[in-house]
């Protein structure tokens, strides 16, 4: 499985305006929404629900919000970055920096998890954090992504 080809090529921003958590899963939204097929604020609900359960803020500057949506086809994943840092409650307490959403079908238990844990081990490498950090465009981004996934 290749992140690369799950990933919501509209769902990718460069520079989140967001500075708290809601706004940061809010923007997400309204960019995914489109190819979801559902509206921005079901996307929110599903997010904040689980971000409730505990902090997807993973640490080292990165954080994996994720929902599952009873009758979405397939699995959409995007990514966002904040140059500034946002405050997503990290184990780590530091700020985020990185983003990947994860919005998935509520029958897709096992794709959900495999795709949650290739993101993780993907960013647990400095050089790709580092890579994402200096980019500036959405085509950039998705060049470092693809490039980083084929070598897993």
């Amino acid at each position: 499985m290749r992140l690369i080809d799950l990933m919501d090529k509209t769902a990718v921003i460069p520079d989140l305006k967001g500075r708290e958590k809601r706004e940061v899963l809010t923007e997400f939204a309204a960019a995914m929404a489109p190819s979801v097929g559902m509206k921005p604020e079901e996307i929110v609900r599903v997010l904040v629900d689980r971000e409730k359960l505990g902090s997807t803020g993973i640490g080292d500057g990165v954080a994996i919000p994720h929902g599952k949506i009873a009758g979405l086809n397939g699995l959409h994943v995007g990514f966002a970055r904040s140059t500034a840092g946002v405050d997503f409650e990290a184990m780590d307490g530091a700020p985020t920096h990185l983003f990947f959403i994860l919005i998935a079908a509520e029958e897709s238990v096992g794709e959900h998890l495999k795709t949650l844990a290739r993101i993780s081990r993907l960013l647990k490498e400095s050089v790709l954090r580092a890579r994402l950090m200096k980019v500036q465009t959405k085509e950039e981004i998705l060049s470092v992504i693809e490039e980083e996934d084929a070598k897993q």
